[in-house]
């Protein structure tokens, strides 16, 4: 069966494929606790690595504002509601607890939210 997202499925295949070259070089130092991104020697990363020796740069090469990690994740939250997929979605994606904190945070940017509210109270008030 052909993958939904073939895109991300090649991305994390030569992952894959890089990460298993690393453990081979690596040999008995490698620590391997199954994490599909770690250092070269097995071990988790290190956040302000992440920020300073990737992240950073990169944006800096792209010629993008500098922002912080973290606000990857708002902006992928605000392109899938804007590109109406349901809010219940985005929660699990994001791994709020519940829905209140999802739209609480979010709903400024849910398409048309607003739309119609004043003919709703006609049609409910018999106006």
């Amino acid at each position: 069966m052909p993958s939904a997202y073939p895109r991300a499925v090649e991305a994390l295949k030569a992952h894959r494929a890089r990460q298993a070259e690393e453990k081979l070089k690596a040999g008995s130092l490698y620590e391997d606790g199954g994490l599909v991104f770690a250092t070269e020697v097995g071990t988790p990363l290190e956040p302000s690595n992440i920020d300073r020796r990737s992240f950073k740069p990169l944006l800096e090469k792209a010629r993008l504002p500098d922002i912080r990690f973290h606000d990857l994740r708002h902006t992928c939250a605000t392109t899938l509601l804007k590109m109406g997929q349901h809010p219940k979605f985005v929660q699990d994606l994001l791994g709020h607890a519940n829905i209140a904190l999802t739209l609480d945070t979010y709903s400024h940017v849910l398409p048309g939210m607003g739309d119609g509210l004043a003919d709703a109270m006609d049609d409910a008030l018999g106006s």
